[in-house]
């Protein structure tokens, strides 16, 4: 009976060291290690790819899009859809999961895409409405937008979703009309652009792209210089 004894409380005790010297070493020492590292070599990517605005504030990251909307007259009523606020760089369409979605708006809760087929008339019409917009936004008392200049990011959305960047064209399509809502020289504005304009990944891997968030931060010091 004693021998039982003894050999359960060592055990216990022999449990409760390792449990212990696991929890110091997997659950203190491993991520503060983790931690310091991720800090020291990726700062930036280890605190979420933040973007900070000219004051130093943060305005979101680098990974995540974000919509540039007029406020809503009437903010409780669910069905009013938002505006584009047009003196901004405008994202892809974030409807990626559909009318219904929590994801209607760049929400984070969940993400994905429609899985409509290219030839759902649903699809058919929510891409032909977008075109139409995005040729009636852009167009000035100068420039006026083609419909076979509109790229396929500006009327469709992502996987996801939730995409930070459009392409190059799209992005070059907003110029003019970016250029008149805010006052400015249509030259400065496109060289605010191509500086904001990234390559493929190694020079060869994904496609050009402009990061609208970063776009549109320098934007904005740009306006308030």
């Amino acid at each position: 009976m004693n021998n039982s004894v003894g050999n359960t409380a060592r055990l216990l005790w022999a449990g409760l060291r390792a449990l212990l010297v696991l929890t110091i070493v997997c659950g203190v020492l491993y991520p503060l290690a983790v931690t310091g590292i991720a800090q020291a070599l990726f700062s930036d990517k280890a605190n979420g790819s933040e973007i900070k605005d000219k004051s130093g504030q943060v305005v979101g990251s680098s990974l995540i899009g974000q919509t540039y909307n007029l406020p809503k007259q009437n903010p409780d009523d669910p069905e009013e859809a938002a505006k584009p606020d047009l003196k901004w760089f405008q994202p892809r369409p974030s409807n990626g999961l559909g009318s219904n979605s929590v994801n209607t708006q760049y929400s984070l809760i969940l993400s994905g895409a429609t899985n409509k087929a290219g030839d759902n008339p649903d699809l058919i019409k929510l891409v032909e409405d977008a075109k139409a917009a995005v040729i009636a936004d852009n167009s000035t008392a100068t420039y006026k937008v083609k419909p076979s200049e509109v790229p396929a990011d500006a009327v469709t959305s992502s996987g996801s979703g939730l995409d930070p960047a459009i392409s190059p064209e799209y992005a070059e399509l907003q110029i003019h009309r970016v250029a008149e809502q805010n006052h400015l020289d249509v030259k400065q504005v496109e060289k605010l652009v191509a500086d904001h304009t990234t390559g493929r990944t190694l020079g060869f891997m994904g496609e050009p792209r402009v990061n609208v968030l970063e776009l549109n931060t320098a934007l904005k010091a740009l306006t308030k210089s």
